[in-house]
This record gives C-alpha cells, sequence and structure tokens, in this order.
C-alpha cells in the first residue's frame, strides 16, 4: 500500500507550506458566551499522530509515526508522557486495560527504509500498561507471507514485491481478540492476545469503481480493481466496524459493519474516498476520517495551497451524511460520549514537522 502518495511534495513547495501553517490558529470556535469551541484543540505538537485509544476519561494513547513513540495525553491539560519509544512506524495503538499493544507500520516498496530499532516493521508488539516489557506478540508480514489471504501475486520475477505485502494501519481490543485492519495485506486479522496467534477475520473485496477498472489502478497483476487497503477497524456491541482507503481512488472507499465473531458482512456503506479510520456511537451513529479530502490532485500543489483545509471527518446519522472540517484526521474514537481525533496526522508529508494535535469534536462542527 503506497498510503498518502498523494501528500507528497516538491521540497520547494513544502517550505512554503511552513510558512503557510504558521499562521494557522489553534482550531477556533464560538467560545466565550457561546459555549466551547466546536472542535477543541487538546494536545499540539504531536509527530504524525496516527493511532488513537482513548483510555479513560482522563487519557488517550497517541501512536507517533513519525517520531515513533507511544504517547499518553491527559485529556484535560492536554499534557503528554512518552510510554514506548524508539519504535519503527508505529501506526496503531489500543489497550486491553491491562497491556498495550501496538501495531508497526510495513515499509513501502519505494519508500525510504525504516529508522533503525530493534523491532521489525509489520509486527504487533505487546506492553505492560506503564510501557515498560515491550516484546513481539505476532509477525504480520510472516503470517501474510505464509497464508496470502487476499490471493494477489505478491513478488514479480526478479523476487521484488509489487506492493507492500503488510502495512498495518490500526488495531483494536475486543472480546474476540485482537484485530488489526493491515492496508498492505488487504485484509483484517484476529490475534489472540495471549498467543499472538493470527488468523484471518475478514477480507474485503476489491471494489470496482469507473476509476479502480483503469488500468494502472491494479498495484498487482491479475488483479480486478482497486486494493481495498483497511485502515480503521472498531468494535461495538456484537459489531465489529471497518473502514477502507480504497487505494486513494475516488468514491472507492467504504465502511463495512460485521458480524464480530464471524466476519459476515451485514451492511456496506460505499462511496467514500480515502477513509482512514471508523467510529462508532452506542447508536449507531457512524463517524471516519478522510486524510485527503481537498486535497489538490498532482506531485506539486498549486500557488495559494493552504493544508489546513485538506481532509474533514463524516457522519452518517439516521442515513444523513454530515461533516466537519478537521485537518488531515486519521484515528477517531468515540468514548462517553465525545468525538476524538487525531488532526494535522500527515503534515509530515509535505514537510511540516510536530504540527500533529489531538482534538475533541462536538456535534456542532457537523454541516
Amino acid at each position: 500500500m503506497k498510503f498518502t502518495h498523494a501528500l507528497t511534495a516538491s521540497a520547494a513547495a513544502a517550505t512554503g507550506l511552513v510558512t503557510v501553517l504558521a499562521g494557522v490558529p489553534a482550531y477556533a470556535g464560538t467560545g466565550g458566551h457561546h459555549g466551547p469551541p466546536p472542535i477543541r484543540t487538546i494536545a499540539k505538537g504531536l509527530d504524525g499522530p496516527f493511532g488513537l485509544d482513548v483510555v479513560s476519561s482522563r487519557t488517550a494513547l497517541v501512536a507517533e509515526g513519525d517520531s515513533g513513540e507511544i504517547t499518553a495525553v491527559d485529556l484535560h491539560n492536554g499534557r503528554q508522557r512518552t510510554l514506548i519509544s524508539k519504535l519503527p512506524s508505529p501506526s496503531g495503538v489500543t489497550t486491553d486495560g491491562h497491556r498495550i499493544y501496538v501495531a508497526l507500520g510495513g515499509p513501502a516498496p519505494d519508500g525510504p527504509p525504516p529508522p533503525p530499532s530493534k523491532y521489525k516493521p509489520a509486527t504487533v508488539l505487546v506492553a505492560d500498561k506503564n510501557g515498560k516489557n515491550v516484546r513481539v506478540l505476532a509477525d504480520l508480514l510472516k503470517y501474510e507471507l505464509k497464508h496470502n489471504p487476499d490471493r494477489q501475486k505478491q513478488f514479480n520475477p526478479k523476487g521484488e514485491p509489487y506492493d507492500a505485502l503488510s502495512n498495518p494501519f490500526s488495531i483494536t481490543s475486543t472480546k474476540w481478540g485482537l484485530l488489526v485492519a493491515d492496508g498492505g495485506a488487504n485484509d483484517v486479522l484476529r490475534i489472540n492476545p495471549r498467543t499472538g496467534k493470527i488468523s484471518t477475520f475478514f477480507v474485503p473485496p476489491n471494489p470496482k469503481t469507473k476509476e479502480c477498472l483503469k488500468p494502472g489502478a491494479q498495484a498487482n497483476p491479475g488483479t480486478k480493481g482497486c486494493d481495498s487497503v483497511p485502515t480503521g477497524v472498531v468494535a461495538s456491541g456484537k459489531y465489529v466496524y471497518v473502514s477502507t482507503l480504497g487505494a486513494e481512488q475516488p468514491k472507492a472507499s467504504s465502511i463495512w459493519k460485521l458480524d464480530g465473531r464471524t466476519g459476515r458482512v451485514l451492511k456496506v456503506w460505499h462511496g467514500f474516498t480515502s477513509l482512514t479510520g471508523v467510529a462508532v456511537a452506542p447508536n449507531g451513529t457512524l463517524y471516519a476520517s478522510e486524510v485527503l479530502y481537498g486535497m489538490p490532485a498532482g506531485p506539486t500543489p498549486p500557488p495559494g495551497f493552504d493544508p489546513a483545509k485538506v481532509g474533514r471527518l463524516t457522519r452518517i446519522q439516521h442515513g444523513r451524511v454530515t461533516h466537519a472540517q478537521v485537518t488531515m484526521p486519521t484515528g477517531i474514537e468515540y468514548v462517553n460520549g465525545s468525538l476524538y481525533s487525531t488532526a494535522w496526522s500527515t503534515a509530515s508529508f509535505v514537510g511540516i514537522k510536530k504540527a500533529g494535535r489531538l482534538v475533541q469534536v462536538s456535534p456542532k462542527a457537523f454541516h
């Protein structure tokens, strides 16, 4: 999975974007006598905040993919504390109350190598709840090479991978085990948190939109349609919800409602673009992050491009779709009546460092 290749910009363009960001304030709201702002910034200065797990009314865990850290954020005052460091591209984080689980992303075949680390990409780590005693729980790449759940061709005649073989993007702890959305492998995997045993939970079908059937839209030869690229997974009650990126093609993303025990498809919402996270309220209201919404096409942004306007959250409530403007969101969680989201998650893709944020989004933000 060549995740967010559309966000790659030239060095000259990136330099200009830093100036643009300098003039962008924290999310402003009505405030004052009108109540709290629709979008409240809890923490700033995060470095590639992809994964998010709201542990309690006081604490959230954030996977900072660029700095290689798992950070605990105080939801009341925004204070940050590093629990785990020196990880290669952590993309997802979750906890069961006793242990922390981290999904490490895998590099794209044509991307830069990961930073030096004692841990391998495309694995799942487990640690004590304080971040100590980190160890490898499961090797997702090894499972992909052996089982290849999406049945796509993996290597060219030279023995080189056609595309990312395993690139987990999110992880969640459920009563059925750990579930990992592996965008590179195009599947959702289930992991026994005690033994590390991996099994295939769900393989979304390849989207076959008009754009996905065009020549060149397929990363692997012999594949019909785009890669599904699962990016978000969450459990609610008896169900599991999965969001897919759809290879960044227009309207190729979907949200899948599955039986949590069997993985059987119960319902699907189609027609989205570049979904990167999914959350659900107890009443069934769905939320999804669209990290690339509003991103101009092409390798170099046009003059006057404002990165603050890229991205949004989507809400599906009683069949009605509304949106909230949150910049470059990926991880989202709905907990105790509140919606939380990472923001500026992919800012480093356009040359902006440590711009990541954690925000709280009220219903008033959706229009």
